[in-house]
């Protein structure tokens, strides 16, 4: 008798969570994948521009990485009236600023501007008011450190310059280059912080004539922040990526990161953002949402 009214109980229990949502929440929190995705903002068109929410809505990303903007605009995601309404657009759309990115840098040369420091202490500043760990520094183009020792050098010194501020905030800064996964070990030990990682872009690794899978493997998992998912000219899965290798080497690492990935550029000539993104997206759910 005392089994049969414990039975009843339970299955009273069972029904009032069902019926209030909360099974159905915590089922869903069960097989939530480790790592969401989102896309940058200079990718579906709108770079530094709070509209940027409305399009990664339409697409069904998660998040979306917000380029800080430039000298041209005083790079206007760090003052606190353009904070107030990206809070405002994360909140009405439900997607989220998940990182910042300094590419501004790919025009102003990182080692030499006297406004770099500068640049990245409002960048991580502006991260933690947004709620967000990631700033991305980009060293293309001006700020390209490959085979240049003084480059680097000069490097180094401005991120020690500007990492007890990261630190403090918690914040991390990753590095985003064409460098081997040696020479990105080279200048994290150098500078000496943990809050300084490597920003990977599986696409750039290739290009700059490295295997994007084993370069990976050989940084880890603890020394990459977050992950570009980029292709250029092409939908993901129409390149030249392998992005099944990829997939195989994020889940045989664990890795996960900041919990991020990014989906950047991967759209061909002439192709419309949306559709393309919803493409990117769903490929990239397929691969890693198992």
């Amino acid at each position: 008798m005392y089994s049969r009214r414990l039975l009843i109980k339970k299955s009273l229990l069972l029904s009032s969570l069902m019926q209030t949502g909360v099974f159905k929440t915590l089922m869903a929190a069960s097989s939530m994948p480790a790592i969401k995705i989102g896309a940058c903002d200079w990718s579906i068109g709108k770079s530094s521009n709070v509209e940027a929410f409305d399009v990664a809505k339409e697409i069904g990303l998660d998040g979306i990485m917000v380029n800080m903007g430039g000298p041209d605009n005083d790079l206007h995601i760090r003052h606190k009236e353009v904070q107030e309404a990206y809070k405002k657009a994360s909140g009405r759309t439900g997607i989220i600023v998940s990182s910042l990115a300094l590419g501004l840098f790919n025009q102003y040369p990182f080692h030499s501007d006297p406004r770099t420091q500068d640049w990245i202490k409002y960048s991580i500043t502006a991260a933690k008011n947004l709620n967000t760990k990631v700033v991305l520094l980009a060293f293309f183009n001006a700020s390209d450190l490959r085979n240049d020792a003084s480059r680097k050098e000069a490097a180094i010194q401005h991120l020690k310059a500007v990492m007890p501020l990261a630190e403090e905030t918690g914040v991390i800064l990753g590095i985003e280059s064409y460098l081997n996964a040696k020479e990105h070990e080279e200048i994290m030990d150098a500078v000496g912080s943990k809050n300084l990682k490597v920003y990977f872009d599986f696409r750039n690794t290739a290009d700059a004539g490295f295997d994007p899978v084993a370069e990976f493997k050989k940084l880890g998992k603890d020394k990459v922040c977050e992950l570009h998912m980029k292709e250029n000219g092409f939908l993901l899965g129409k390149g030249s990526v392998d992005w099944n290798g990829v997939a195989d080497a994020v889940y045989a690492m664990n890795y996960t990161g900041n919990g991020w990935m990014q989906i950047e550029g991967a759209i061909p000539k002439g192709a419309e953002t949306v559709l393309s993104y919803k493409h990117n997206l769903a490929y990239l759910r397929k691969l890693f949402y198992k």
